[in-house]
């Protein structure tokens, strides 16, 4: 996974380790790509495109991605490393474990607790890009959740600004700052998408029990909606590939299931691996779940089955 960036968001079902197998089946040359359900955005900065659209409906989400490609690199560190500093986060990358009486193992749950609820109760009465990131950084599983109210509701995490993060952080920014990339929330039906574009698709998972189909997400009226869209777009001629699950740990999304056996789309079938959901299930049966790529032309790739 060396020749991949990886998002500084640890989003559910994040598509950072099936890259390899999906990108090789994208089309070459292609002149706009359009990341339709964009989330931690792994897809849209591993691509070669001439330019680039990524899309989520949340704006919380765009507005972070646009203060990454609208600010220095260095003024984006600088002002996590105020607000750790002000809210009394624990610094381990710093001054290490031991300057917080705890190690790797233990954590640091116990120390940041308080001030982590202090962070999290300022954001949500004054949501701001940079406390939104350093938010996720001391939640828990670095994750993002927000409740029927529309308040960050995640605990806090056991660990904190890790080296890791920080790497991800930078190259990150770094490539949206290269590249050709517009940041865009809005619904995918009101997306405006021009004749020359590749789409790309990774809606929520309808056969999933992730923190996005929590409140009302997304539902049978929305994967209709969306499948009715991939149709137009074929009429159009557009290229697509859809990223799904056609079961997952018991759950058979019946509704992709016969639109793909309708359609002479592509099915082409993935090694299905995911870790930063792992703590949600116990002894996962990986085979249970069916992890596909829907494609509407024929990918040219070895290695992989279609139907």
């Amino acid at each position: 996974m060396n020749n991949y960036l990886k998002s500084p968001l640890n989003y559910t079902g994040g598509k950072y380790k099936l890259l390899k197998q999906i990108t090789p089946m994208f089309p070459s040359n292609i002149e706009t790509f359009i990341d339709l359900f964009a989330g931690g955005c792994n897809v849209a900065v591993n691509v070669d495109a001439k330019k680039i659209i990524a899309n989520d409906i949340s704006p919380h989400i765009i507005e972070l991605y646009n203060y990454f490609k609208n600010n220095k690199l260095q003024k984006v560190e600088d002002e996590i490393e105020n607000i750790i500093k002000k809210y009394k986060l624990s610094n381990s990358f710093k001054y290490g474990y031991g300057h917080y009486d705890t190690d790797s193992k233990t954590g640091l749950a116990n120390y940041n607790k308080e001030s982590y609820l202090k962070l999290r109760d300022a954001y949500n009465k004054n949501p701001k890009s940079i406390k939104f990131y350093t938010l996720i950084i001391y939640a828990f599983n670095n994750q993002i959740r927000f409740n029927k109210s529309g308040e960050f509701n995640l605990p806090v995490n056991k660990r904190d600004f890790t080296q890791n993060m920080r790497k991800n952080l930078k190259l990150f920014v770094e490539r949206i700052q290269k590249i050709n990339i517009d940041f865009v929330a809005k619904d995918f039906s009101d997306l405006e998408i021009p004749k020359n574009s590749f789409v790309y698709v990774d809606p929520p998972y309808l056969a999933s029990t992730a923190s996005y189909n929590e409140n009302g997400g997304w539902n049978d009226e929305n994967e209709f909606r969306l499948l009715e869209y991939l149709d137009a777009l074929d009429a159009r001629g557009i290229k697509f590939a859809l990223s799904n699950v056609l079961q997952s740990k018991g759950i058979k999304n019946d509704i992709l299931v016969k639109w793909s056996k309708s359609k002479r789309y592509h099915i082409n079938y993935l090694d299905y691996s995911y870790s930063n959901s792992s703590y949600q299930t116990k002894n996962r049966d990986k085979s249970s779940t069916v992890e596909v790529l829907i494609t509407n032309y024929s990918p040219c790739i070895n290695g992989l089955t279609s139907s």
